[in-house]
């Protein structure tokens, strides 16, 4: 390569007029104005204007008259001040161009099959079938460089607290209690099957155990589950753990890696209005709470319109829908859908729809009024009911009431499906508000949950989370009165990390393991080597990992983790720039003993 660079396209300014300088880059766009030919030169770090002048550079200025978009080139010129009024100020670069005086094509290029900055409007196939023509994009270009800044920060925090990077393979055994493993055939042992790590949660608790005190890792984790918007098969969470602390220094420690990366974030991205997060400690709430007031334990407390129970204002009712619910245990919730009374019927309608989709029997609607309330219930509750029921929720004329009931014994139901409606009206009527980070601990889970379609008790993350010291007893009379020491880190609405303190005690474990009906031999089947371990001298530890892909894609402002990884799969699970996953021949498949039916 005859031209190497002397200075990378976005960093030119007017410092830099006068200078000569050898720029590499690719083509973004060409410009022939009939005489002057005007490209933009295009790198990583932003773009330039360079003019092709026949009377300074004839050479250069035919080389440039074959010049398509995304050639690759090398260019030599001079830096010069932008003439009057031809400042382009939405351009870093803007108050500069470089006359060209040499021009080098290092490679030619296709025909790219879409356009860089129609990108919203192209299938994702066919960007992730190309995604070395995506990824050339300002906003991917944009979004791996903050990916970087934002794992460089998290491995800086993490290192200035004592915390030490350790590897942990890839190539494990099969434990799942959670999605489907990924397994791998071993050649060397016909017959057997290598899993790959849905996290690294037994070898990090090995970690503990061996002394190590202060783990973490960027790590990888494989899981074989359907995929949606914030879900990939492979992905990367920030693992980590620590010795002989509970949850408080747990929380200390999240709350200064979260403030520090993003303190990171907003310097990469430069943006003024990129909030700071907040310095006093951050919200907590347990997940009782959350669920009877928001319906979810991952709410998102940039805007209100909280759930009531209204059961004691409807308990004296004719009214065939709340009474049977109260009388068999249940409950009447409400939640207010602001304004909602002036929408069309078709709209109110999708409300109703929506709140069956989600399991609710029906949804009762109350439209507050200063002369009258309009209700289908209206007939069989008195005005002072109706009345207490907006009071309870808030609502005045204009607003509806929806109203759902349901039996408590099916968990949270009325109030997750009220829940669901909540995030719906947050997006219809647009009223989280940007710029404003809301972080909550979801704290005190139930350790163990009701599994109804496989009929039996289940860990409600996984079956290594210790139970709070004071419930230990319930395990044998009411494992599901049991209380986690289990917390959750909920930003805008969406869960970024998860974490427990663990079990550290041998018998602790196998009580657990006994009570959601793994037998002695099953455990030691699957986990004899935890088990063991957990003899020979276990501290008490903890830890939490946050779902990196998930943080970078908040801080980036996509709706996708798939806008903040290089090559990701697309939602069907495939990678069409390589063609996996793929057939692999007969060969390769006797070498593993295996064969297809």
């Amino acid at each position: 390569m005859g031209m190497k660079r002397t200075h990378n396209c976005g960093e030119l300014g007017l410092e830099h007029a006068g200078q000569r300088v050898v720029l590499n880059g690719w083509v973004n766009t060409r410009r022939d104005h009939g005489g002057l030919i005007f490209l933009d030169l295009r790198d990583r770090s932003g773009r330039v204007q360079v003019v092709c002048d026949p009377a300074e550079s004839p050479e250069a200025h035919v080389i440039a008259q074959d010049l398509r978009n995304e050639y690759v080139v090398a260019i030599r010129g001079i830096v010069v001040a932008r003439p009057a009024g031809m400042e382009n100020p939405s351009l870093a670069t803007g108050a500069v161009e470089v006359r060209c005086q040499q021009l080098e094509i290092l490679n030619s290029a296709r025909t790219p099959p879409f356009e860089l900055d129609q990108r919203k409007s192209i299938d994702e196939t066919l960007r992730v079938k190309h995604r070395y023509i995506d990824l050339r994009t300002e906003r991917m270009q944009k979004n791996l460089r903050l990916r970087h800044t934002m794992a460089q920060a998290t491995r800086e925090f993490m290192n200035s607290r004592g915390f030490w990077e350790i590897e942990t393979p890839f190539l494990i055994k099969s434990t799942p209690e959670g999605a489907r493993d990924f397994i791998v055939p071993s050649r060397l042992q016909p017959g057997s099957f290598y899993a790959l790590p849905q996290s690294p949660q037994l070898l990090k608790q090995i970690l503990m155990i061996s002394g190590v005190e202060r783990y973490y890792q960027l790590a990888r984790c494989l899981r074989d589950e359907d995929l949606r918007a914030d879900r990939q098969p492979e992905f990367t969470q920030i693992d980590i753990e620590m010795s002989f602390v509970d949850e408080e220094d747990v929380f200390e420690l999240c709350e200064g890696l979260v403030r520090h990366v993003f303190k990171a974030a907003g310097d990469c991205l430069g943006d003024k209005v990129f909030p700071a997060v907040p310095d006093e400690p951050f919200r907590r709430m347990t997940y009782g709470e959350a669920m009877l007031r928001y319906g979810t334990d991952k709410p998102d407390l940039r805007f209100g319109l909280e759930i009531r129970d209204v059961s004691e204002l409807v308990r004296e009712t004719p009214f065939a829908v709340f009474r049977q619910a109260l009388n068999s245990g249940g409950v009447v919730r409400a939640l207010k859908a602001p304004g909602a009374a002036g929408w069309t019927r078709r709209e109110q309608e999708e409300l109703s729809h929506l709140a069956t989709s989600f399991g609710a029997p029906g949804l009762i609607t109350i439209a507050p009024g200063e002369s009258a309330t309009k209700s289908a219930a209206a007939k069989y509750l008195t005005p002072l009911q109706l009345q207490k029921i907006a009071e309870a929720v808030g609502a005045s004329e204009g607003d509806l009431v929806l109203c759902v009931a349901g039996p408590e014994s099916a968990g949270w139901r009325t109030a997750e499906v009220l829940g669901r409606l909540r995030v719906h009206l947050g997006e219809k009527l647009a009223l989280a508000q940007t710029g404003r980070w809301e972080f909550v601990w979801i704290v005190e889970f139930p350790l163990l949950t009701f599994n109804e379609q496989e009929g039996r008790i289940e860990g409600m993350h996984h079956p290594f989370t210790s139970p709070m010291q004071q419930d230990l007893l319930l395990l044998d009379s009411e494992p599901l009165k049991v209380r986690a020491r289990l917390y959750d880190l909920v930003l805008n609405g969406s869960e970024i990390a998860s974490g427990s303190i663990r079990i550290h005690r041998r018998d602790i474990q196998q009580k657990v393991f006994q009570t959601i009906g793994m037998s002695e031999q099953e455990a030691g089947e699957r986990f004899g080597f935890l088990l063991e371990a957990l003899e020979y001298g276990a501290p008490p530890h903890g830890g939490i990992a946050f779902g990196f892909d998930r943080m970078v894609a908040i801080a980036a402002g996509e709706e996708s983790i798939r806008e903040v990884i290089a090559f990701p799969k697309t939602s069907a699970g495939a990678d069409p720039l390589t063609g996996s996953p793929s057939p692999v021949d007969e060969k390769q498949l006797r070498e593993l003993g295996l064969s297809l039916r």
